[in-house]
């Protein structure tokens, strides 16, 4: 499997939309805190969760990315120590 395969490009337009997604929802979430009839402290309460938690979608997101990542690593590694163990095995047969 090559790295071509592995690591498909994403389009402009896609990113401008996940973007503009997040914008989007980021201002619905800050308007509907922001007229919601309640107290200040529970305005605050809903703003912290609301940072709260986007922080940790981005946080979980790299993490899992980067686990993938370092087992895709790791099994290039195997491949690579197989594949040479394997020719090591080859040239002494034919010896």
């Amino acid at each position: 499997m090559s790295d071509e395969t592995l690591n498909l490009p994403q389009s402009n337009a896609w990113n401008f939309f996940t973007i503009i997604s997040f914008i989007i929802a980021a201002g619905m979430m800050a308007g509907g805190i922001y007229f919601l009839e309640a107290s200040f402290a529970a305005k605050g309460f809903y703003s912290m969760s609301a940072l709260m938690l986007v922080h940790t979608t981005v946080s979980i997101t790299k993490t899992l990315r980067d686990r993938e990542e370092s087992l895709r690593l790791h099994n290039r590694l195997e491949e690579a120590r197989t594949e040479k163990l394997l020719k090591e095995v080859n040239t002494d047969i034919a010896a």
